[in-house]
């Protein structure tokens, strides 16, 4: 059965970075399951940053940065 994904809030950092953290994925063609396995974490962890819920430790950065195709770190980071 499909995930029902909750509103994310884009007021917020949390949820500003939630969103560019899904759309770096997207990006990079990646299904959540694909990028939950490249990085080490759980699927629900992918969703749960993806929704705001939780960031990923700064010390993941790198991976996901590499995993997602972003040339720097800080790119990770939503512009606003």
């Amino acid at each position: 059965m499909p995930r029902t994904r909750k509103e994310v809030d884009t007021s917020t950092f949390e949820g500003r970075f939630a969103v560019r953290l899904k759309t770096l994925r997207e990006k990079a063609k990646l299904t959540p399951e694909q990028a939950a396995e490249a990085i080490g974490v759980s699927l629900k962890m992918i969703y749960n940053y993806e929704d705001g819920a939780f960031q990923p430790r700064v010390s993941s950065f790198p991976k996901i940065a590499e995993i997602y195709k972003v040339k720097r770190i800080k790119d990770l980071l939503p512009n606003e």
